[in-house]
């Protein structure tokens, strides 16, 4: 199985499903082709929401501000699992969600440079350069790509991490990863903080919100603080936009007093 993930909408990614379906006869399943456009930690957080869920495959992920410039592309072995994209950190959160699902306590992953011949195209190297590297390892298997002539064992690449909230005594400040579909603001504040809070209040930078479990236990439009399905602290407001009513968008700092 090959995975697709990027931020090219449409019609892009139909071009690098030719480009595999003429290489090999591997399923493809795509993950999102509209993550956030070159927001590369945004992409590296859905991944890690995302492929954990899927057996072992090749995942192809192209989020690539940097297309065209000197930039690496990559394949991450992570368990049973290769990951093939640019080298500027979106690989690498889900490479250790991975490792780590393997059973690898150390969460350990194996980076190598992939060499390409000049594509194509400088602007679309996910046609010219990661779709067809993906079929590759697909073809030859993941246990073997240290062995294909266009890679090299390295430990010279981005790696992208999360930032950690300063949970202190009653309070608690992290900042906005991600803001859904929905308008719902994740935060990278632990959920366990809310842990016996459900049914009360906290303050949200000053602004007052009860904590709940489920977003239909206030009425349509009110704002509350939950922990969703990633585990972390989010800002939300039943059939509403979270990022709104609280004031927030992806990157800023937000301050929980419980």
């Amino acid at each position: 199985m090959i995975t697709l993930s990027s931020d090219f909408g449409s019609p892009y990614p139909a071009a690098m499903k030719g480009v595999i379906c003429r290489a090999t006869d591997a399923r493809i399943e795509d993950i999102a082709h509209d993550f956030p456009r070159q927001d590369v930690r945004a992409a590296a957080f859905w991944l890690t929401q995302t492929l954990p869920y899927f057996p072992p495959a090749v995942h192809c992920v192209v989020v690539d501000p940097g297309v065209g410039t000197g930039r690496d592309a990559l394949v991450v072995r992570a368990g049973e699992h290769a990951l093939v994209g640019p080298d500027n950190g979106v690989l690498l959160p889900v490479a250790r969600e991975l490792a780590e699902n393997e059973n690898d306590a150390a969460n350990t992953f194996e980076v190598f440079t992939w060499t390409y011949d000049d594509p194509a195209s400088t602007t679309f190297h996910g046609r010219d350069v990661f779709a067809p590297a993906a079929a590759a390892v697909h073809d030859t298997g993941v246990d073997t790509i240290q062995t294909r002539p266009e890679t090299d064992p390295t430990d010279d690449y981005v790696d992208l991490r999360f930032p950690a909230a300063a949970v202190e005594g009653d309070g608690a400040t992290g900042e906005v990863l991600v803001v859904d579909d929905f308008g719902n603001a994740v935060t990278n504040i632990p959920g366990d903080v809310l842990a016996d809070r459900f049914g009360g209040v906290v303050s949200v930078d000053g602004v007052e919100a009860p904590v709940h479990r489920a977003y239909a236990a206030v009425d349509q439009g009110q704002r509350l603080v939950t922990v969703g399905s990633h585990g972390n602290v989010e800002l939300a407001v039943n059939r509403g936009r979270g990022d709104e009513a609280f004031g927030v968008s992806t990157g800023e700092t937000v301050a929980l007093s419980l």
